[in-house]
C-alpha cells in the first residue's frame, strides 16, 4: 500500500515521473503545475459551492507547489555547483 501511495504521488508531483518532465525549463514546468493546481482549486470550489474555499485552496496550492519547486531548483543548482554525483571534493575551488 505504501508503495502505491508513493507511486501515485510521484506520478503527479515528481518532475522525474510526470509528463511535465519533457519541459526543459524549470520555471515553465512550475508555471504549468501552478495552472493545473489552480484549475483543480476552482473545480473543487465550484463543486463545494464556496468562494471562500477557493481562496484558501488557491493559497494552499500555491504555497505547497512553490515550496516543492524551490526545493527542486535548490537541489539542481547545488548538484551543478558541487557535483554531488562525483563527490563533494570535486567542486572547483579558487
Amino acid at each position: 500500500m505504501r508503495q502505491f501511495i508513493v507511486e501515485c504521488w510521484d506520478s503527479v508531483m515528481s518532475h522525474d515521473f510526470n509528463p511535465l518532465k519533457h519541459i526543459p525549463d524549470l520555471q515553465v514546468r512550475h508555471m504549468v503545475l501552478q495552472i493545473l493546481a489552480w484549475m483543480w482549486c476552482i473545480a473543487f470550489s465550484l463543486y463545494v459551492g464556496s468562494w471562500y474555499v477557493m481562496g484558501v485552496t488557491f493559497a494552499a496550492h500555491f504555497l505547497l507547489i512553490a515550496a516543492i519547486a524551490i526545493t527542486i531548483a535548490t537541489f539542481k543548482i547545488s548538484e551543478n555547483v558541487y557535483k554531488f554525483r562525483e563527490g563533494y571534493h570535486s567542486a572547483n575551488r579558487a
